[in-house]
């Protein structure tokens, strides 16, 4: 005998198939403005509503097999960490944390993520509040394989052509107007522009400086990088010790390389200075001549 489907019993149908996939692939915890999904590769996705919109982001590498996450309050994170977001991350927004269980429920991780700028942020530490690792982030349909970026996608910088790096010449007049009104004495080695169209400006004058200018000429934010006084040279990734690269490659996991200087005095080494983007943030990363980190700076 044949069974006569109407269209209720239909939808009805349907509904209960949707709700088995959900409740198979995934769960879900919510608020009135963000939600988090935990997905089965160990990502987990953000979904931050902004006005009529929402942009969804996985960041990865959040925990591994028999590992849980579970959504926490950020009055519940070691004091360590919000030291860590103040020092690291000055004026940036809370958005999300989770504790990473393992299978006897002891926290093995926290994962953190915030707004910084423009840019979402998921930071790993440890269960006592030390940093581990900016985590990488991709778009939804990149989680599988291939190289975790699509072009045109927010991740596209990735392809190593160095879109967002600029010439000295072509800043924008009130850019450029303010950098040699305010810093006369400095001299400019490299430009690049960040997703939300701010400009940041590498410079010399004894040591190097990070300068990030909105394109109308208004200061967002000037770094000293270091004070050595020497020899500030340009260099390719290629050039930088093993230890650098590795050390980037774990802490930095899909991070874009834009542009190194090593500083030398009377033809001698000292250290070394690296601009970096990982998941649209712009970062300043130090490390001594045998490429032990030093210290890093979020740019932007």
């Amino acid at each position: 005998m044949k069974m006569k489907l109407t269209y209720p019993w239909l939808l009805m149908l349907v509904a209960m198939i949707a709700l088995a996939s959900c409740k198979k692939e995934s769960g879900t915890k919510s608020t009135s403005s963000t939600t988090s999904t935990v997905n089965a590769s160990g990502a987990l996705a953000i979904s931050l509503a902004s006005g009529s919109t929402t942009d969804t982001i996985y960041i990865v590498g959040c925990y591994g097999k028999h590992q849980q996450p579970d959504s926490v309050a950020f009055s519940t994170l070691p004091t360590a960490i919000g030291t860590y977001l103040t020092a690291n991350y000055s004026g940036y927004t809370f958005k999300k944390a989770f504790t990473i269980l393992d299978s006897s429920k002891a926290i093995v991780n926290y994962i953190v993520v915030i707004k910084y700028n423009s840019a979402l942020i998921g930071l790993k530490f440890t269960a006592a509040g030390v940093f581990v690792s900016a985590l990488e982030q991709r778009d939804g349909h990149d989680l599988g394989s291939g190289p975790g970026w699509h072009h045109g996608g927010p991740f596209d910088n990735r392809d190593g052509l160095h879109r967002d790096t600029i010439a000295i010449s072509a800043l924008p007049t009130a850019v450029s107007s303010y950098f040699k009104t305010t810093y006369p004495t400095d001299t400019l080695l490299h430009a690049s522009i960040t997703p939300d169209s701010a400009y940041v400006l590498i410079s010399k004058n004894n040591g190097l400086f990070a300068t990030a200018i909105k394109a109308n000429g208004t200061l967002i934010k000037r770094t000293q990088i270091d004070l050595h006084v020497g020899k500030h040279t340009a260099i390719t990734e290629a050039s930088l010790p093993t230890a650098i690269t590795t050390y980037l490659t774990t802490t930095y996991p899909g991070y874009v390389f834009d542009k190194a200087f090593s500083h030398s005095v009377a033809g001698v080494v000292k250290g070394y200075d690296v601009l970096i983007s990982s998941n649209n943030t712009k970062y300043v990363v130090v490390f001594d001549a045998t490429g032990t980190f030093v210290k890093a700076f979020a740019v932007h």
